[in-house]
């Protein structure tokens, strides 16, 4: 009976360190996928140990759940955030668990959530600047979403493919009708590749296509030369497969036709000849990292690929080139050591065909999470991504301009930042359109390109040139003069309408002028103005042989004091005149048949001269001016379009006393009402010319 018992309790404990050691080798095979960045492998891996451990071992499953974290926050899995909280609920030590977990809360658009988990990771560590800025962040976007953009975007459905990723478009020349992007889209990799341990999806491989001459993206292919057939591949495969591991340092590695390799990520030359793009793949457990190739284009295929050597220690991992437009400056991504931290960009220069002078860009634009994807436009702009920086949440896209010895840095904003992964941008040239990628939107993470343009803003003047009566003036010239040069003339439509375009912050002076009529002039300012817009600026002409009523002057009652309402009326003729300097004019008052025709010469002598004072306190020179009472010795006569208001007032007929006697009270009160009025008539046209 000992001896059964003796028995069991021997093979309880060769059982408990049997399954001890079998969890330790299960994890550390986990942590070697996870170690040569096979994330998605190794997060599956942790998933499966995570669920066999038992409650009581808290610390191992904290441990085992930050881990399973880790690999699914790298490829952006919805996993992440319970793996994190796994962690949590584990009483995992490290504080960094918070920050992963508002990390991936931020991914999901948590905000709220997510600046809980900020606060109490800055109450444990108050110095790392990932919490302040995603804190901040947190706080702000709302505010941010609300900002507006002139950006337009759509989805570029020319270049995505369903239910594959899609991403990194760059331009192949100066022409701008050349494209390639990075993809693992099935239909063109069914038979050829394989999933990607990195991401559990199909590897990546590099794609082109080109427009034609109505300027539609062509099918898009393979770029020529990069890729060898099949069979050849697999025979290149299996001849560097060698006793001994391979490819091992020290050793050549060939790119074309390794059918699992991960390719993409590409920059050319201005010229579109040399092109640099990230080459990465794990042979029989060996991480050789990413690295970053070059290949120089012969006719219409490219040459053989050469790895580029940017650290003397060539296990450093490299990648997500940049080149500039004439080829000697080459910015990168790598986790090389003495870094900020996370994946940073770096820059290198080419001397007498080497690279040299490998610098990391510094804190201004490292963090210590990851910057990728470098575009370096040739303006003295850098643009990145970012998951460090203050942002809505995944990678955004940064703009930072490069200025004597600073660096002012920009977050893009909406909409191409999203809650998801923005990154891969390229500008058409200097024109502000391109393309960029983004997964926003997307429940099973895919990549998809998008198109963003900024529209013209266009600016335009639109109106109508009249007489007073509001009828077409024919041969109507409109001169338009800006501060910026601009000096255009035009000749109105027969309608009388035009139409001229205008520039961004300027200010401009118009003048609409026409034999027989008053010049008018109006002032117009641009500046300050974001959004297109149409003004509109309507012109009506005095004309220089007939008298003008001025129809909203008024005065006291049997008084000549003028009204506050008659001041806009006069200002207009202030305008005029000064728009018109070499005018003379008679101005004059008119009153109605009612009381002595004496007492009315004079009460209209005096209204005349009240509104010549006016004038002149407005600037106007008094030898200019001539004012002129008639009382009711010129009554109106009736023309077409006070016929047209008044059908039983008869064209040409004087609206003496006699006529109106003729009428009825309502109509006589009309008739008197228009006698009562103030007038300007042209005297000279040639004041101070001579």
């Amino acid at each position: 009976m000992k001896r059964n018992t003796l028995y069991i309790v021997c093979f309880l404990l060769v059982s408990l360190l049997w399954s001890s050691c079998s969890t330790s080798q299960r994890i550390k095979r986990a942590d070697k996928r996870y170690e040569i960045g096979e994330y998605y492998a190794a997060g599956e891996m942790y998933r499966k140990i995570y669920g066999s451990l038992k409650q009581k071992e808290k610390k191992l499953r904290g441990e085992v759940a930050f881990k399973q974290g880790e690999c699914y926050r790298a490829i952006n899995h919805s996993r992440a955030v319970k793996a994190y909280q796994n962690a949590i609920k584990n009483k995992y030590e490290d504080p960094i668990v918070f920050l992963r977990l508002a990390q991936c809360l931020m991914y999901q658009g948590k905000y709220s959530d997510a600046a809980k988990n900020y606060q109490t990771y800055i109450e444990l560590v108050p110095d790392d600047y990932r919490g302040q800025a995603g804190l901040y962040a947190c706080k702000n976007i709302p505010d941010w979403k609300k900002q507006g953009s002139r950006y337009k975007i759509s989805l570029a459905t020319d270049f995505n493919d369903k239910r594959s990723s899609t991403f990194s478009p760059m331009f192949i020349g100066e022409n701008y009708d050349a494209l390639m992007f990075t993809s693992n889209r099935s239909k063109a990799t069914r038979k050829m590749r394989q999933n990607s341990p990195i991401t559990g999806t199909t590897i990546n491989g590099l794609y082109t296509t080109r427009k034609n001459a109505t300027g539609k993206w062509e099918e898009i292919e393979k770029p020529e030369g990069l890729y060898d057939d099949e069979e050849e591949a697999a025979a290149e495969d299996d001849s560097r497969r060698t006793a001994g591991g391979g490819e091992r340092e020290g050793q050549p590695i060939k790119v074309g036709g390794s059918k699992d390799a991960d390719m993409g990520v590409c920059t050319f030359t201005a010229d579109g000849q040399v092109m640099y793009f990230t080459w990465s793949k794990p042979i029989r457990g060996f991480d050789f990292g990413s690295k970053i190739f070059q290949s120089t284009r012969t006719g219409g295929e490219w040459g053989e690929p050469q790895e580029i050597k940017l650290f003397v220690d060539s296990t450093i991992s490299v990648g997500h080139p940049s080149v500039s437009a004439n080829g000697d400056t080459l910015y990168f991504v790598s986790d090389a050591p003495d870094g900020i931290g996370g994946k940073d960009i770096w820059m290198a220069e080419q001397i007498d065909g080497q690279w040299t002078n490998v610098t990391n860009l510094g804190t201004e634009i490292n963090t210590a999470n990851d910057e990728m994807f470098p575009y370096y436009r040739g303006n003295g702009e850098l643009y990145f991504s970012s998951n460090g920086h203050a942002g809505y949440g995944g990678l955004d896209i940064f703009k930072a301009v490069f200025a004597d010895s600073t660096i002012a840095l920009y977050n893009m904003g909406m909409p191409f930042n999203s809650m998801g992964d923005d990154f891969g941008i390229c500008f058409e040239g200097k024109n502000e359109m391109g393309y960029f990628s983004s997964n926003r939107n997307q429940k099973k993470g895919y990549d998809n390109i998008y198109r963003f343009e900024l529209p013209e803003l266009i600016y335009m003047i639109e109106g109508k040139v009249t007489d007073l009566n509001n009828e077409p003036i024919d041969k109507v010239t409109i001169r338009l003069i800006g501060n910026d040069g601009t000096n255009a003339k035009i000749q109105a439509k027969k309608d009388g309408t035009y139409k001229l375009k205008l520039a961004k912050d300027v200010k401009y002076v118009m003048l609409a002028s026409a034999r027989g009529y008053l010049n008018q002039k109006q002032e117009l300012n641009t500046e300050g103005q974001n959004d297109s817009k149409t003004y509109e600026q309507n012109f009506s002409l005095s004309p220089i042989s007939k008298p003008v009523t001025m129809n909203n002057v008024f005065y006291e009652f049997a008084k000549w004091d003028i009204t506050p309402e008659s001041e806009t009326e006069l200002r207009t003729l202030v305008k005029l005149l000064q728009d018109n300097p070499n005018i003379t004019i008679e101005l004059s008052a008119h009153t109605d048949k009612v009381g002595d025709a004496q007492s009315n010469k004079t009460l209209s002598e005096k209204r005349a001269q009240s509104v010549v004072n006016f004038l002149i306190e407005a600037g106007i020179d008094k030898e200019r001016l001539t004012p002129v009472g008639y009382g009711e010795e010129k009554p109106v006569v009736v023309d077409a379009t006070l016929h047209k208001k008044y059908d039983f007032l008869p064209i040409d007929q004087a609206l003496d006393e006699t006529f109106i006697d003729s009428l009825t009270p309502e109509q006589q009160e009309i008739a008197n009402q228009i006698n009562r009025r103030t007038e300007f008539k042209v005297l000279k046209t040639t004041y101070k010319l001579y």
